[in-house]
């Protein structure tokens, strides 16, 4: 965050806005803003939101643009909260707090490149996790990683990690965007690391089986032995288990293709809904969203949604893809023979069933 004393307004870089996109109100084109260099700079939207420094918040305006540091204060958020800029002490200070300021020329000096170890293919629209190796280690020893320009350009994005640059390779989370495979080669620049100003730690309570399920009630026929057994088992993959309705799993082993050949899309007008079921509609879509299981998206193909009871009075949300389906090219798998699966189940005694949370949501398609 660069804290500017002559700039006018406070700017939010336009991919730090995605996240606050149902605050975000978008501006007429061609309204700019001029930069300390004379160069304009495209004002995208504005929103109202609360910034976050150590234990307060500030609520201000903020505008979106086109900029390279992730936000930047101006004087007028300075003055509306009483912020006093030391330059002796290198701090700007309220009556609560204290903050540290680092001049950005020097920052900039200690950022250092990251380089992949290896050459790897990120398949398209996917993550994969890169050994990097930091191109001038001895600088500094924790930072954060961050995306340079060049490399999100090429529709590459890299998260940003909090990493040890003591350690032979640091790993950097990359996704590549485009709908098509991307190389990384051999030493080419993945991402920047910039020292880590301050680290506060902020130590939590956390209970090892709060993501267990219940199992008094199913270990009972077990002697001690075997209770701590299943026990110590279930702690060591709690990831696996749901915990709430949201929390569905991802697979990564696959992602599922439905094949149309050349037919042309298939596009139905929506289905009429009455008003209280269009809001629970509206809600649910609002759900899903939110828990990541569909996203936004334009194109050509559009079928029509059903809203189903279920028995215990709740709404099902279904689509119906029945025109789409008839003009879909099968995919034909082996299933695998019954006589067989008895034969290798010959003389088991545990058994073990799995349900899947929402199993058809955890494949992408």
């Amino acid at each position: 965050m660069l804290v500017d004393t002559g700039a006018n307004v406070t700017l939010l870089r336009t991919d730090l806005a995605q996240n606050l996109k149902e605050q975000l109100i978008y501006t007429a084109p061609n309204i700019s803003s001029k930069t300390a260099t004379g160069e304009k700079t495209e004002i995208l939207g504005k929103l109202d939101a609360s910034i976050e420094c150590r234990s307060r918040k500030f609520h201000h305006r903020i505008y979106v643009a086109d900029i390279t540091d992730p936000c930047v204060l101006d004087l007028d958020f300075l003055q509306k909260f009483n912020f006093t800029v030391d330059l002796e002490k290198n701090e700007i200070r309220t009556k609560e707090e204290e903050i540290p300021l680092f001049s950005a020329s020097i920052q900039h000096s200690k950022s250092c490149s990251v380089l992949a170890k290896k050459r790897t293919i990120i398949p398209a629209r996917s993550e994969c996790l890169i050994q990097g190796v930091p191109e001038v280690p001895e600088q500094f020893r924790y930072a954060v990683t961050d995306f340079p320009s060049q490399v999100s350009q090429k529709g590459v994005l890299v998260a940003a990690a909090l990493v040890d640059l003591e350690r032979e390779a640091i790993p950097i989370r990359v996704l590549n965007l485009k709908n098509k495979p991307k190389i990384l080669d051999n030493g080419a620049v993945i991402a920047t690391c910039e020292p880590v100003v301050d680290i506060v730690a902020h130590p939590q309570e956390f209970s090892g089986e709060q993501h267990l399920p219940s199992t008094s009630d199913n270990l009972e026929i077990l002697d001690e032995a075997q209770r701590t057994a299943v026990r110590k088992l279930l702690k060591e993959f709690q990831n696996l288990f749901s915990t709430c309705d949201a929390d569905v799993g991802h697979s990564n082993m696959t992602q599922h293709r439905i094949n149309t050949g050349n037919h042309p899309p298939i596009n139905q007008y929506p289905r009429r809904l009455p008003l209280a079921k269009k809001e629970e509609a509206e809600r649910l879509v609002k759900e899903m969203v939110d828990n990541g299981i569909i996203e936004e998206s334009s194109g050509p193909w559009a079928s029509p949604i059903v809203l189903v009871k279920k028995k215990d009075r709740s709404i099902r949300f279904c689509v119906d893809y029945r025109k789409l389906n008839a003009i879909t090219k099968k995919d034909s798998y082996p299933l695998p023979r019954i006589d067989e699966t008895l034969d290798a189940l010959s003389g088991s005694q545990w058994f073990t069933t799995l349900d899947l949370k929402s199993g058809y949501w955890q494949v992408q398609i």
